[in-house]
């Protein structure tokens, strides 16, 4: 190598290195893209009903403040309150298991009272457990503002974005070479395509999601139904995790009242998922860039590694995006092209060949 490709190669490992240290910058960047994409979408919607720019976009950033405002306010207070009841319920449900297995000892042989769990001492030793998930949940608290200002952040750029989303396209476009940047810009309107799609089919399973489990939840009489469809429809736009993290706190919440209630709350919401996987997903899929579940999995175990929490949510988007770029660039650019011009030559140079053979042919006849 000469220095010139030294000097190259060490660039390149710079610029990795930069780009792997702000990679959280990177990605808050990414779904304020995703969240302009979707507002500049609907922007021009609204545009087609004959409304200027501005009001369009006014429009849809108030539809945004509005959902988000509406989730916290049917999410938060019956959630607070309700574990608020459940911190005061447990220990008594404690107390009343502890009582009805000091009942049973007195009809139980002598042999089998060794094997009885006692929930004191049960208490006792995942007390510290019980510590450090205290210790985890004040360290969340105090890191709340940072997140709270990385929300303000994306919030900012979204609205820096919609504003004049051409400009900062055309920005992006002259980082590439001046042959490749209409190649670039056509692919980045199949990433804009994509993306409506996927907000497109994800809106459709979060309000399918949301409606069918607060039908069921209020049919079985669950405190907080409404709360709890918001939270399904919301958690379902991570696949895979979302569901079953969202029917925690419904499950919790049903214990509160009997405990065939969250009996009834786990296949309600098993049956929930499988009409969603069945029936929502090929809907959701034929709106989006389909995407294999394996792939799906693995993108979700990769982003949330180096991401974190934000890296699961917006696992989705970044594999439709990233798949665009791949299938486009990586093989359609380049390894399609692989091995053409040799293949050419070398069909030439048969071609030259067999011409000049034919050609003495011809001379000697």
């Amino acid at each position: 190598m000469n220095l010139g490709q030294w000097i190259g190669l060490i660039t390149l490992l710079l610029s990795l290195y930069i780009l792997w240290q702000i990679r959280q910058v990177l990605l808050l960047i990414f779904a304020a893209v995703v969240l302009a994409t979707t507002l500049n979408r609907l922007a021009r919607r609204l545009q087609g009903f004959g409304m200027s720019r501005g009001l369009a976009v006014f429009l849809s950033v108030t539809i945004l403040f509005a959902g988000i405002i509406g989730f916290f306010w049917l999410i938060v207070p019956p959630f607070v309150h309700q574990f608020q009841e459940l911190t005061y319920r447990v220990p008594q449900g404690f107390e009343r298991l502890n009582s009805w297995i000091d009942e049973q000892r007195t009809h139980i042989p002598d042999q089998l009272l060794a094997f009885i769990p006692d929930i004191n001492s049960l208490i006792e030793e995942a007390q510290p457990l019980i510590n450090r998930a205290l210790g985890n949940s004040f360290a969340f608290v105090s890191s709340s503002l940072e997140i709270v200002l990385k929300i303000l952040l994306v919030l900012v750029l979204t609205g820096m974005f919609l504003a004049n989303p051409d400009a900062y396209q055309k920005v992006f476009v002259r980082l590439f070479p001046s042959f490749y940047r209409q190649r670039v810009a056509g692919i980045l309107d199949q990433c804009e395509v994509s993306l409506e799609g996927w907000v497109t089919g994800a809106s459709i399973g979060v309000l399918a999601v949301g409606l069918m489990s607060m039908i069921g939840l209020s049919i079985l009489r669950v405190k907080a139904a409404l709360a709890l469809g918001v939270l399904a429809g919301f958690m379902n736009l991570i696949p895979n995790v979302g569901p079953t993290m969202s029917v925690v706190p419904a499950l919790a919440i049903a214990l509160l009242d009997a405990p065939w209630k969250m009996v009834a709350v786990l296949i309600l919401y098993f049956f929930i998922q499988q009409a969603e996987s069945n029936f929502l997903t090929p809907v959701i899929m034929a709106q989006q860039v389909s995407l294999l579940p394996a792939v799906t999995l693995v993108s979700q175990l990769f982003f949330v590694t180096f991401f974190g929490f934000l890296g699961l949510f917006l696992a989705l988007p970044l594999t439709v995006v990233a798949k665009i770029w791949v299938q486009e660039i990586l093989i359609k650019d380049v390894l399609d092209q692989w091995g053409k011009n040799e293949e050419y030559d070398s069909d030439s140079l048969i071609l030259s060949d067999s011409h000049i053979h034919e050609t003495g042919k011809g001379e000697q006849s």
